[in-house]
């Protein structure tokens, strides 16, 4: 029978009396995760020793936590005005940043909120790198007992939806009951804030034994700022997109990047003709590129594409509004063959146009837009949407692989990296001291079944260089401490200088390839440690044409598409106001200034003996309109400076 309770603490007592003495809870990724349940269970367990708890989940999200200097005055009001001051922190995340958890309770993750928890001891100590598909099955191994997860409700109560977390739930419970254990307790927290996602997410009231309503006020979800996309940004996504086939099927991860990319998908199909217009200017080779021309096009999308992502995000929400995902897939595998080769008749063709569906992933994540979307959904955009279990998206083997084959034709599975070495392998989730940023999560999943999958193709993208201590380094490397992806599944690599592409290439035009698309500065570095490891000719010597892989070429190639709208700072919106917006320019444009002592000398001599425009209401923003003390004066001088320097002419 259903146990109900609206009280958290209610609910902890209720679950602690069925659970052995020693607890073994899991927790969905991402905004599935009850934080005040397990807030109220952390603080219930962490002062009974007598009961050690074990918690394996993933994703915990945490806001930003505003530290001192001109970050933190931009932050603080932000984060206050974004996230709700009684948005619940974690309590378990707070104790691991601190390295601070009893030593009775354990915490487990296998994703990390990326960069968030380099300096703990804890948190690194109990990562557990593992396929997103494999997590199930260790779920299994550890002797989970407990499942706690935020669902949504029906209007009437006799239903919830998983919706956001259908990926691992029904999975990790076939996993535990197939290995002789017991069916863990289910508990769910209904959060109203919570879209209501139908099919394959919903389930009777009664298949969780314990359900808890708490009263309002409910804490926002946890939605994550839409990030400024930029000149490199925009680039990368520009030559992505023209990797992608009428017709085909779409993988996207999150960030910048991907935004970049769903904003090229989205022009090439509204307008084509400025699409054109901006690839000519960044590149008028690239429709010959054997690449695009064996993979990819650059016409509207008159079939449409079907989306199969693990997360379901922000860029997807412009693809379905551009018209761009609308291609259709039931779960029929011989009309599906017959759709693909074009044999299936009218009937049939309208079949699928009703009853299928555009759109499928495992979990969903953004901003409060696109939650406010998914809430306020038409029933029709709705039922084209299908939350699955991560064993049907992220892999062929999960459910029914003939199927899926079908379904994902031209896949097109496309994710980022943090660095990639000359001979093909990936720098996705750690550094080279065992550190780990971020976590596997699903990339591996995708890029072996774009291997496994005719017509399918792996596509990272990464930056070209980044900015550290001051300094401009390298992202595309000979050799790196750590991989994620291996060498012998490359594929394809687009930087903001173009399109490698290694599927099945000798490891020499592989170091050709990648050192193409490489910064320039970096070029000779690269052939120099491959002529040592006897990879390249060494009578080879850099072609006329790398020398224009600079970012001030990409800069002055898109200028023009800046400046008249086509290429927006923000494409997909923004959670930042038009002053917060002039902020972050400047803020990005001290910080990568301001890396070294040098650099920070001479910025802020700059900033002192240079003159500069005023700024009202930026400084107001930053409450330095009136500054007290010299510290003040200072940071209002510099940041009137990098206000000055980032400013950009009215449209």
């Amino acid at each position: 029978m259903t146990h109900y309770c609206d009280g958290l603490d209610e609910a902890v007592g209720w679950m602690l009396a069925q659970l052995p003495r020693e607890l073994h809870v899991a927790a969905p990724l991402g905004i599935g995760k009850p934080h005040r349940l397990l807030n109220a269970l952390y603080a219930h367990v962490a002062q009974d020793p007598a009961r050690p708890m074990r918690l394996y989940t993933a994703l915990s999200l945490d806001p930003p936590r505003p530290g001192g200097g001109l970050e933190g005055r931009f932050l603080r009001p932000f984060v206050e005005r974004h996230f709700g001051g009684d948005f619940p922190r974690l309590a378990y995340v707070e104790a691991q940043r601190r390295d601070a958890l009893p030593a009775h309770i354990g915490v487990e993750e296998f994703y990390l909120q990326s960069g968030a928890l380099l300096g703990s001891t804890q948190a690194q100590r109990r990562y557990a790198s593992l396929n997103y598909t494999h997590v199930a099955r260790a779920l299994a191994d550890r002797g989970v007992n407990c499942i706690v997860q935020k669902v949504a409700a029906s209007d009437d109560g006799s239903r919830l939806s998983l919706s956001s977390n259908t990926d691992l739930t029904f999975d990790a419970i076939d996993a535990i009951v197939g290995a002789g254990l017991p069916r863990p307790l289910l508990v769910a927290e209904i959060d109203p804030h919570l879209p209501w996602l139908d099919g394959e997410a919903v389930v009777e009231t009664g298949w969780f034994d314990l359900v808890v309503a708490p009263p309002p006020p409910y804490p926002r979800l946890f939605a994550l700022p839409r990030e400024p996309v930029g000149d490199t940004e925009h680039a990368i996504g520009l030559y992505a997109s023209a990797l992608v086939r009428d017709g085909g099927t779409l993988q996207i991860g999150i960030g910048a990047l991907s935004d970049a990319l769903c904003h090229a998908l989205a022009l090439r199909h509204t307008d084509n003709a400025a699409y054109r217009r901006v690839l000519a200017a960044l590149d008028p080779d690239l429709p010959a590129h054997p690449a695009v021309v064996a993979s990819g096009g650059l016409g509207p999308f008159q079939q449409g594409l079907y989306g199969c992502s693990e997360m379901i995000n922000e860029g997807f929400r412009r693809l379905v509004e551009a018209g761009v995902l609308r291609r259709r897939v039931v779960d029929k595998s011989a009309l599906m063959e017959r759709m693909n080769d074009g044999s299936a008749d009218a009937s049939e063709r309208e079949l699928v146009e009703r009853d299928g569906q555009f759109l499928h992933g495992a979990f969903y994540l953004g901003s409060q837009a696109f939650y406010d979307w998914l809430h306020g959904l038409d029933e029709a955009t709705r039922a084209g949407i299908g939350m699955k279990r991560v064993s049907h998206v992220n892999a062929l083997h999960g459910q029914d692989e003939r199927l899926e084959r079908l379904q994902r034709r031209d896949g097109r599975f496309f994710n980022t990296c943090m660095m990639a070495t000359a001979l093909g392998a990936a720098v996705s989730d750690g550094l080279d001291d065992g550190r780990v940023v971020s976590g596997v999560g699903g990339q591996y999943n995708f890029v072996s079944m774009a291997h496994a999958l005719p017509g399918g193709r792996s596509v990272l993208m990464l930056r070209a260089t980044r900015e550290a201590g001051g300094r401009s380094g390298s992202n595309i490397r000979w050799q790196y401490g750590h991989i994620t992806i291996p060498r012998h599944l490359r594929d394809v690599y687009v930087t903001e200088y173009g399109i490698a592409d290694l599927r099945g290439k000798s490891d020499e035009d592989c170091v050709v390839a990648m050192t193409g698309i490489a910064d320039a500065a970096a070029a000779p570095d690269l052939l120099d440690a491959a002529r040592r490891g006897r990879k390249l000719d060494p009578g080879l010597q850099a072609p006329q044409a790398w020398s224009r892989n600079t970012a001030a070429r990409v800069h002055a190639a898109l200028a023009p598409f800046r400046a008249d709208g086509t290429l927006p700072d923000y494409p997909l919106g923004s959670d930042f106001d038009a002053v917060e917006q002039r902020l972050l320019r400047a803020l990005g444009w001290l910080k990568r200034r301001g890396g070294t002592r040098r650099g920070l000398a001479a910025t802020l001599g700059a900033a002192l003996l240079q003159a500069a425009a005023r700024d009202d209401e930026a400084l107001a923003r930053m409450d330095l309109a009136l500054p007290r003390g010299i510290g003040e004066w200072i940071q209002a001088r510099m940041l009137r400076h990098a206000l000055t320097r980032t400013a950009r002419p009215p449209a």
